[in-house]
């Protein structure tokens, strides 16, 4: 190794150095934050009504959902060459579209 990879070498050990204590500043300021809201009786019951609100409403657009039909109705039985299909009246939550 020479002069310039040796000062390569630094120069990196040296950005990886600053980042990492970048991170545990970001790190010490989050948990700063989360003390003070566990500390917070009031705020905590915030988050909690929140995070249950959006759990809430995940569920009912999860359940809302409907499954997508095949366009074309069938489709490729395993291990087939591609000319191999099958009809198909299920119905699927994923749409293959063929781009051939």
């Amino acid at each position: 190794m020479g002069a310039i990879d040796d000062e390569r070498i630094a120069a990196g050990v040296d950005h990886l150095q600053a980042a990492a204590l970048e991170m545990i500043a970001a790190a010490r300021s989050f948990l700063d934050l989360l003390e003070d809201l566990v500390a917070d009786r009031d705020k905590m019951a915030d988050v909690v009504a929140a995070v249950g609100d959006a759990a809430r409403s995940a569920s009912r657009a999860a359940r809302e959902v409907r499954p997508v039909r095949h366009s074309a109705g069938k489709r490729r039985k395993a291990g087939g060459d591609g000319d191999d299909v099958e009809d198909e009246d299920d119905y699927s939550s994923v749409q293959r579209i063929r781009v051939s």
